[in-house]
Parts: C-alpha cells; sequence; structure tokens
C-alpha cells in the first residue's frame, strides 16, 4: 500500500487549505449574484422556467 514517505509541512498545509477556501469563497460569491439575478428578473446567462410557464 502506498504511504507518503515524509510528514507534510505546516506551511504546505495551510498554503492547500487557504487556497482550496479562496476558490469556494469565489463559487459561493458568483452562485450569490446568480441567484440575486434571477430573483429579480435581470439575469441574462440563466435560462430557467417559472413555475407559472406550462407550455
Amino acid at each position: 500500500m502506498a504511504v507518503p514517505k515524509k510528514r507534510t509541512s505546516k506551511t504546505k498545509k495551510n498554503s492547500r487549505k487557504s487556497q482550496w477556501k479562496k476558490q469556494a469563497e469565489s463559487k459561493a460569491i458568483k452562485a450569490f449574484s446568480l441567484a440575486k439575478s434571477v430573483l429579480t428578473g435581470k439575469s441574462k446567462s440563466f435560462i430557467y422556467s417559472s413555475q407559472g410557464d406550462d407550455d
């Protein structure tokens, strides 16, 4: 079974964790922005059908 030979340093671990959190934060901001634009009806890049449309 493959086992890492050496322990990962704190700086490397913290760097990877902060990068992961930064990416998650940017995705959350984009999703929130899209949700706000859909609710206000100003969305041009997201196509959806409202509940009233049964065509």
